[in-house]
Order: structure tokens, then C-alpha cells, then sequence
């Protein structure tokens, strides 16, 4: 946001009921998506620094043709904004200026897992309203999730403001290693940041957590403008890809996706009104990427509750042949679940209420499915039972069994070594991990 500006001042869940869950396939297929991040200045009428109540209704129809779309200053012209659009997947407002963040995501593909986490640190008027960042996990297709995170740090240029928004960078950075470990991630939104400018961190965010930039890699080659030399301002007469801005998409892939950025584009000449005049005081910026599936791994989706700690096997599973053990602890529900690999690697996952069992294989024996159950605890949809089977027939289960329910079959010569989900002092979601 503009200080002087400011001055003036669930998530969709897939759901199922008893369900066989498709296995997935061992095909290498190039798939595509776009994704546009926009601030569309949506703060009220007087305070705004353009005409949000006659340019918000123009900015909504055109964002249909953008897969993913995720803005900010989203704030008194909510509804506008949604009324002429038609993603199926969107998420709820968080209020206006004052109350909400002013981040959303419109999305063709449906998302779990929503969060909005407030800065830690803020400037000046920058506090009136609880500005932060976002995290959308993405479903692409089955078992394929990429972490989509929308920003908004702090913005000016005042040494006040230059230290709020490196410690926002900073946060980020620190919730991206601890929340999306493993994932595939996309971080966009109006950054406030520059590269050039030498109090600002945004390498910090780049080399923290593993991400590219893609303007940086599809426009400048991979290289970007050195700390320090003059910044690389657009020419609103003549507006390029070549100047620097503020809003930025990062992204990064994972041992299970190959994410690579194809196309960039300032799209401020789909943005304009009758007389040529931009509908928002920030361009907008497209990027599209192609993605495909590493091969000999294969993921399911998840199944469960959006509670606990977000985790990952992927990058623990690289190499292993099979599956020593299993273990299951458990009760009245599925408290932990883990697994000895061959290689000696043990994976384990939840809490240490219930009682453990342990089904030891044999060399030829393999996990191929497992039945999952869940309920409400607490208010908080957890995995109430486990049973796993191998190819021999054995099985292990753990929990009280409840009507909802989900069963993950390994295909035809691959078998399950790993998991994915959320967990904390219980298994609160689950997904497994294929490989041959």
C-alpha cells in the first residue's frame, strides 16, 4: 500500500464420503497453468489513489482467463470484485480495510489447507490494518499440491518501514522452511521490495527458501539488477517487461514436481479503461508454468482435517526399495503412524497417546493399500483408524472405524513408503507416498 493512502485511513476441502481413491498413473505428462498476482487498490473511495467503486467491476471479468489468481488490497470492493468473475474456488473475505488483509486467491483448481498469518512487525499506518501473507495449498490434479503463498509486506521507504519489511521478509522466509519443507511452492503479491534497493532483503527470501524468481529468470536471464544501482522504474507511457517492479512471483519445485516458469508478461495493457488509464495504481503480472511428474514416485491425496503441522516423507523416501516395518499407535483414533525403511530410515508421524503395534515384513512383502477413517474431536476433524494391507494379505490396524472413510491402493508393481499430511498429538490428515 502507498503510505499516503494509508493515511487516510474453509478453505474449500475436498470432501468424501466412502471412497476407493483412484491410483495414480506413472505418466510424465506436460501440464499448464497461469497465475496472475494484482493489487487492485481496493480501499475506500477518498482514501484510494484511483476509483476503486467504478474500476473494480472492470477488473473482474478479466481476471476469468488467469487459472490462479491472487490479489491484494482487496478490501471495500470485495464484492464487486467477485461479482463478475467465475473461478469455483475463492476465498472468503476477510473484511475491509481496518479488519481484513486484503488477500484472496481465485483459483480454477480447488485448494485446502487455508491460512492467513498477520506480520509480526509493522510501521505507521501500516497497522491499521492487519496486513500478512496467505498459504493456499493448491490441488493440480490428484495427489499434485503446490503451496501457493500471497504477500503483502510492509511498504515504504522510511528506516521504520525498511525494518518492518525486512523482518516481514524475514518471517516469510522462516514459515516457508517450517510450514512447506518438501512442497512445491509459488510465492506471489506486492512485495514492496526491489532488488536494487540495498535495505531491502527479497534475496533473503530467494536464497532462504530455495525459490526463483521468475522475471529475474525469463527476462534478465537468471541475473538480477545488482543491490544498490539505480532502480529500473517503468515508463507509464510505455510500459515493458524490462522495468522492476514491486509485485513478484517466486516459485520452486520439489523432489515429486518439476514447476519451471514459461512465460512472463506485464499484463497492464488487458488492464485499462475506456481511456486508457490503468485500473489499478500496480500492473498486473502473468506468469505460466509447465509442470510434470518425476519419475518413480507417485502421491495420493490427502484425506482428513486442515489442524496440525503440515509434512512431507518425499525427500526421506529418495532410494528406498521397501518397507521394513510398520507401526501404528492408537486408541479411540490413529495417534501415530511410521515406517522403517529398508535403507534404515525411520519415519514417524503424530503423537504418543494409545498403544503401538508393529507389523515386521517379510523380504518380499510390500505395503500396497491402506484404509483410512475420520471423525470430529474436539471440533477438529482427525484420523479415527488406520488398517494397512500388503501383498500378502497381512494387515495392522489401530483406531475405531468410522463411516467416512478412504482407501489408497499402491498400482500394479509400486507400493506405498511414505506419507503426507498434517499432524500434531494425533494424525489430523494422511496421504501416501508410491514408488516401485
Amino acid at each position: 500500500m502507498h503510505r499516503s493512502i494509508l493515511a487516510g485511513l474453509s478453505a474449500i476441502l475436498l470432501t468424501s464420503g466412502a471412497l476407493a481413491a483412484t491410483a495414480p498413473t506413472a505418466q510424465a505428462a506436460v501440464n499448464s497453468f497461469s497465475v496472475l498476482t494484482y493489487n487492485v487498490a481496493g480501499l475506500p473511495d477518498g482514501i484510494s489513489s484511483g476509483d476503486p467503486e467504478k474500476n473494480t467491476p472492470l477488473i473482474s471479468p478479466r481476471l476469468a482467463c488467469y487459472d490462479v489468481v491472487a490479489v491484494q488490497e482487496d478490501f471495500n470492493y470485495h464484492a464487486a470484485l467477485y461479482a463478475g468473475d467465475n473461478h469455483p474456488y475463492r476465498t472468503p473475505t476477510s473484511g475491509g480495510a481496518a479488519f481484513g488483509d486484503g488477500l484472496n486467491t481465485l483459483s480454477r483448481f480447488p485448494y485446502d489447507d487455508f491460512n492467513r498469518i498477520k506480520w509480526s512487525s509493522c510501521n505507521g499506518t501500516d497497522c491499521l490494518t492487519p496486513k500478512g501473507f496467505s498459504l493456499n495449498r493448491i490441488r493440480l490434479a490428484d495427489g499434485v499440491y503446490v503451496d501457493l503463498y500471497n504477500l503483502h509486506p510492509n511498504a515504504g521507504v522510511s528506516t521504520a518501514d525498511l525494518a518492518a519489511r525486512r523482518a516481514n521478509i524475514t518471517q516469510l522466509t522462516q514459515y516457508i522452511a517450517a510450514k512447506s519443507a518438501g512442497n512445491a511452492v509459488i510465492v506471489m503479491g506486492d512485495t514492496n521490495t526491489r532488488y536494487t534497493r540495498t535495505e531491502d532483503n527479497i534475496r533473503e527470501l530467494t536464497t532462504g527458501a530455495g525459490l526463483t524468481d521468475a522475471w529475474v529468470q525469463l527476462i534478465r536471464g537468471g541475473q538480477a539488477p545488482p543491490i544498490g544501482s539505480p532502480a529500473l522504474v517503468c515508463d507509464p507511457a510505455a510500459v515493458t517487461n524490462s522495468c522492476e517492479v514491486v509485485d513478484k512471483v517466486l516459485y520452486r519445485g520439489n523432489r515429486f514436481i518439476n514447476l519451471t516458469a514459461t512465460q512472463y508478461n506485464n499484463e497492464n495493457s488487458k488492464f485499462l479503461d475506456s481511456a486508457g488509464k490503468p485500473l489499478s495504481d500496480h500492473y498486473p503480472h502473468l506468469v505460466r508454468f509447465n509442470w510434470t511428474l518425476n519419475d518413480g514416485i507417485r502421491m495420493s491425496d490427502q484425506f482428513g482435517g486442515p489442524h496440525g503441522d503440515p509434512f512431507t516423507d518425499v525427500d526421506k523416501v529418495a532410494g528406498a526399495t521397501s518397507v521394513r516395518s510398520v507401526r501404528l499407535r492408537g486408541g479411540a483414533r490413529l495417534d501415530r503412524i511410521g515406517l522403517t525403511l529398508a535403507n534404515g530410515t525411520v519415519l514417524a508421524h503424530g503423537g504418543s497417546g494409545g498403544s503401538e503395534t508393529e507389523l515386521t515384513l517379510a523380504t518380499d512383502e510390500r505395503i500396497v493399500a491402506i484404509t483410512l477413517t475420520r471423525g470430529q474431536y474436539n471440533g477438529r476433524t482427525r484420523i479415527f483408524s488406520a488398517v494397512v494391507t500388503t501383498n500378502r494379505g497381512r494387515t495392522l490396524s489401530t483406531g475405531t472405524p468410522t463411516a467416512d472413510k478412504v482407501t489408497y491402493t499402491a498400482p500394479t508393481g509400486w507400493q506405498i513408503v511414505g506419507f503426507t499430511g498434517r499432524s500434531g498429538d494425533g494424525v489430523d490428515k494422511l496421504g501416501v507416498i508410491y514408488q516401485p
